[in-house]
């Protein structure tokens, strides 16, 4: 992605192709519809596309150790940079405040080829 056009996305100023919501789903459940979701926007020779996976819950479970906040939010960018996925995306970003702030993730795709 070139700095023109990453700059333009950090404002806001691109508008996502597709998006996929994944609050309420657990990890079971949201791996493979950021899978499918994904691979579809690839094929449909989509460049820009937005994850929702919210903020997480403030979480005050005792015990000896700490869960981190929102664990969705933690696994997509892991997701994203392993397995075949990781070949179909060029780049991935924290969405600006208009798309969603830090509850949310750009990800651009590599072209279709």
């Amino acid at each position: 992605m070139d700095r023109k056009a990453f700059g333009r996305m950090k404002k806001g100023k691109l508008v996502p192709e597709a998006r996929i919501d994944l609050h309420g789903m657990t990890q079971d459940q949201a791996h493979p519809a950021l899978t499918r979701f994904i691979s579809e926007s690839y094929m449909r020779q989509m460049r820009l596309v937005l994850v929702i996976t919210g903020k997480g819950k403030e979480r005050d479970e005792p015990g000896p150790m700490p869960v981190p906040r929102g664990v969705l939010k933690h696994q997509v960018p892991q997701w994203l940079h392993t397995g075949p996925l990781r070949l179909m995306v060029l780049q991935i970003a924290e969405a600006h405040l208009k798309h969603g702030g830090t509850g949310a993730y750009y990800v651009y795709l590599r072209r279709h080829r």
